[in-house]
């Protein structure tokens, strides 16, 4: 899970960063004001790659994308853009649980039947 949800995160990383550029053209906002908000959020994002699979990391990514469809009042893509990177951030949790409930049962499964690693070197 955690590598599919990091992938979604660099990428909203960018997203935000771009849509900061945009909201820089806004004559009613200052540099101060957009730059605190996209910059808070850009760093969000890599803070959660550390953080997804730690209590409470898979919400506080939840919160991090309603923030970015909430973005699209300043930003009108974000709004779509918003959209697609929830709908991922539901596909890389999805997945990326059904990924490691699949790895955790094959490591079981190995295990018991007392095979060898098999990509570790061999001894001899």
């Amino acid at each position: 899970m955690r590598t599919l949800c990091s992938s979604t995160l660099i990428g909203e990383f960018f997203i935000v960063g771009f849509a900061g550029l945009v909201a820089m053209k806004d004559p009613d906002l200052s540099m101060t004001a957009v730059w605190s908000v996209s910059g808070s959020l850009m760093l969000l994002c890599l803070l959660l790659c550390g953080l997804v699979t730690r209590p409470g990391g898979v919400a506080l990514g939840w919160v991090l994308q309603a923030a970015l469809i909430v973005s699209g009042f300043v930003v009108p893509m974000m709004f779509f853009l918003g959209a697609v990177f929830a709908a991922l951030w539901w596909a890389s949790v999805h997945y990326g649980r059904k990924v490691d409930e699949a790895k955790a049962r094959f490591a079981a499964q190995a295990a018991g039947s007392g095979e060898a690693n098999p990509s570790s070197p061999d001894p001899a």
